[in-house]
């Protein structure tokens, strides 16, 4: 069995996980959607994913329920029978070793935690196959819809690396995992997003780009270990977006519209570049969506 055979079956367990996450799963299950015995399908997602199967869908299973919690649709004893916990006892204990306090806890304060938000290992696999070739190996003729937005004050819960200036040097440096925080935080304006901060805003000994959520101005929850909050004046971004891709070559979309942006005049449409106004972002990569970065602008006569 060569590697992309191991990672196809792991996602195929991955997969089915996903798809009967509020159902009872077995062991025997999983070992159908991979295709092989209980035992060799077992060890070879816990070798791929980095936990045993069981210990997977419950970690996968509490952060479900923790968004659930957060975002109050749901009494913690039905959220608790809809993840298939024995009682409610059983699920505020595992909730409370996996999150450190107990759900109804964090049902009253919404404090940012660290969900589980694991990778399909098989489209993990691909990009990095793919990522030995440079971003800008791949520089087809693609559409790249450009619109203005307008940012007000807010404030930004981040986390600096030392001197990573792009995501993988920053994973580097902090982990990959700080997305599993920023994405928790019930008070978010926006979706969580990669920065290239501009020089001001760079603190000395610290990365340019970070990770972060912006939140409103009046953000009084509790700031996590090793983060911090600061506040962002109102800004004007000039956002890019690409067409929808296959996941597996988001490092070639980046790529796409950097060029597509080293190019571009912001003249025709009034702006001038402002790189020093505002940190300029990524939104996560998604493929149905088309890879999005956005730049900070000002009016040529203002």
């Amino acid at each position: 069995m060569d590697e992309a055979q191991i990672f196809q079956a792991v996602q195929r367990m991955q997969d089915y996980i996903e798809t009967n996450l509020t159902q009872k799963i077995t062991l025997k299950e999983l070992a159908n959607a991979a295709g092989y015995s209980p035992w060799h399908a077992a060890r070879l997602f816990k070798e791929v994913v980095g936990k045993a199967p069981f210990e997977y869908i419950r970690a996968l299973r509490l952060t479900r329920a923790a968004l659930l919690l957060r975002d109050g649709e749901m009494k913690i004893v039905d959220v608790a029978m809809d993840f298939v916990f024995d009682s409610h006892e059983g699920f505020t204990r595992a909730f409370s070793r996996e999150f450190g306090m107990a759900p109804s806890k964090y049902g009253r304060q919404t404090p940012p935690i660290k969900l589980f938000m694991p990778q399909k290992v098989f489209d993990t696999y691909q990009s990095m196959r793919k990522g030995e070739k440079k971003m800008s190996d791949k520089n087809e003729t693609k559409t790249v819809f450009v619109q203005v937005i307008e940012r007000p004050a807010r404030k930004l819960l981040l986390k600096r690396g030392v001197k990573a200036t792009e995501y993988f040097g920053y994973c580097e440096e902090v982990g990959c995992e700080i997305w599993s925080v920023l994405t928790s935080v019930k008070e978010a304006l926006y979706e969580p997003i990669g920065m290239w901060l501009p020089d001001h805003l760079i603190r000395e000994g610290t990365s340019q780009y970070v990770q972060g959520v912006e939140v409103p101005l009046n953000y009084a929850n509790v700031i996590p270990e090793g983060y911090e909050l600061i506040e962002l004046p109102p800004c004007t971004m000039m956002v890019f977006q690409g067409e929808p891709y296959d996941d597996a070559d988001f490092m070639a979309e980046i790529g796409s519209i950097w060029e597509h942006v080293k190019r571009f005049d912001p003249t025709v449409y009034g702006y001038q570049w402002a790189p020093q106004a505002a940190p300029r972002f990524q939104l996560a990569p998604m493929g149905y969506r088309g890879y999005i970065e956005a730049y900070p602008v000002k009016p040529v006569n203002g």
